[in-house]
């Protein structure tokens, strides 16, 4: 866990997030560089880093991803929709690489799939590692609910609909691992979405 602000349409919030970092002794992929470079190298260690994901591109998922790219020599790899987002944070630097839905990330012996869960942010993705029985959400699903759609490039019903047709389809054990706060598990998070689309109308 890192911690720092996040800023959007002229707001600022303290936060903490999740840094979440998959892969085996010798190799992994980064999901998210919000806040501090050391304390995500720490994790790291001597492993080398396949690819930095970003989940979308808010300042406290993206904001030193380039450092981290240049510390590690991995590329940063976010979804093409949320370019707009990401320029907010970083204007004259793009991306080293697309995020595409149902692309396969092999790392440390297991297989990360990308699923292009828009709502958050028009360029939201998930990571599913059926291999490991979790999914790393970012900031579509949390334990309790799905990720905040009151600001810019956000909409409620895009993201229940990706939480309904792309999360709540995975396997019920599996576990929900999100870009802040407590993880949780499929099973755990389904019964509520009925309560969730009423408290959106």
């Amino acid at each position: 866990m890192t911690s720092g602000t996040f800023s959007l349409d002229g707001q600022t919030f303290d936060v903490d997030n999740n840094v979440w970092v998959a892969g085996d002794g010798t190799e992994c992929v980064v999901l998210d560089a919000p806040h501090d470079v050391p304390a995500i190298l720490d994790v790291v260690a001597s492993r080398r880093v396949r690819a930095i994901i970003a989940t979308h591109a808010h300042d406290d998922h993206v904001r030193v991803a380039p450092e981290l790219a240049a510390a590690t020599g991995a590329p940063v790899l976010l979804h093409p929709a949320d370019l707009p987002v990401w320029r907010l944070t970083h204007p004259t630097l793009d991306p080293d690489g697309e995020l595409s839905d149902g692309q396969e990330i092999a790392v440390g012996g297991t297989v990360l799939t990308v699923l292009h869960t828009p709502g958050h942010s028009p360029g939201s993705c998930c990571l599913y590692g059926a291999g490991l029985g979790a999914v790393f959400t970012g900031d579509t699903l949390f334990a309790g609910g799905p990720g905040a759609t009151g600001r810019s490039f956000s909409d409620f019903g895009t993201i229940i609909a990706s939480i309904r047709d792309r999360l709540l389809t995975l396997p019920d054990d599996t576990v929900v691992h999100p870009g802040h706060g407590d993880s949780t598990t499929v099973a755990a998070e389904a019964p509520a979405l009925p309560g969730w689309i009423a408290r959106g109308h």
